[in-house]
């Protein structure tokens, strides 16, 4: 889902481009730019710029234990977000769809990484959020790979999926792009 922003925003705006960057290839200088506004946000500072940032700078990673320290940051700050903040930078959004694309992502984690009671607590709470998903290609994407998630961890399947998150693949964001 793309939407106007409601106020510009010119941290969203900068790891919008950050996100863009690592897409087309550039991860490495998209991973730095974006650790650099990491510096610049703090770990206390707004909690959707951390969320959104900690969230994608996870995709930049293939080490999955790289991966899980963003997506656990990126949990937590989605922990101390209201409606009201995310509707400041999109009027139609709700912290309630993040959840799904949040858990999701820390049970793949979980699972590459071999853990798999972990991960199998994060896919359900991933399942029990995914009717707060748009009926849309975003939210059909992310309930795939819920289903795929799963699967993967019925089967103690640690390799990585090829619709997972990432440079060269599938893309399983949350709804705050910007882009």
């Amino acid at each position: 889902m793309t939407a106007t922003p409601t106020t510009p925003d010119p941290t969203m705006e900068a790891i919008g481009h950050a996100v863009t960057e690592g897409r087309a290839g550039d991860t490495a200088s998209a991973r730095r730019k974006l650790l650099g506004l990491w510096s610049a946000i703090g770990v206390t500072g707004d909690p959707l710029h951390r969320c959104t940032l900690a969230h994608y700078l996870a995709d930049l990673h293939e080490d999955p234990a790289q991966a899980l320290a963003w997506d656990i940051r990126a949990l937590d700050a989605a922990d101390a977000l209201t409606d009201q903040r995310v509707q400041r930078h999109h009027a139609g959004l709700h912290i309630a769809g993040f959840y799904p694309s949040l858990h999701l992502n820390l049970a793949d984690n979980y699972r590459r990484l071999g853990s798999f009671e972990a991960a199998t607590d994060h896919i359900d709470a991933a399942t029990r959020h995914a009717p707060d998903l748009p009926q849309d290609s975003y939210g059909d994407l992310l309930r795939t790979a819920i289903r795929e998630v799963a699967e993967a961890i019925t089967r103690r399947d640690t390799a990585r999926r090829s619709s997972a998150p990432g440079t060269s693949s599938g893309d399983t964001t949350v709804q705050t792009r910007s882009s």
